[in-house]
């Protein structure tokens, strides 16, 4: 799970990004307790993150791509 990440579109359109940590929960059960209530989520390598943060308030995600579930 730590090579994981929790993706979903903020209500400003900004991307936000969950670490998972282990908790004993699995990532959809963190996704699904983390990720404000009806926000559809995808969990992505942590690879597929950029990894440069200086533009970070230029990530974009599709929504159309975030297909694996919705905030609880």
């Amino acid at each position: 799970m730590l090579n994981k990440r929790i993706i979903y579109q903020d209500e400003t359109g900004g991307v936000s990004i969950i670490v998972p940590c282990e908790c004993g929960l699995t990532i959809e059960q963190i996704a699904a307790k983390d990720v404000p209530t009806g926000l559809p989520y995808k969990i992505v390598d942590a690879a597929d993150i950029p990894t440069d943060r200086t533009a970070r308030n230029d990530w974009f995600v599709d929504a159309a791509d975030l297909t694996d579930g919705e905030g609880a």
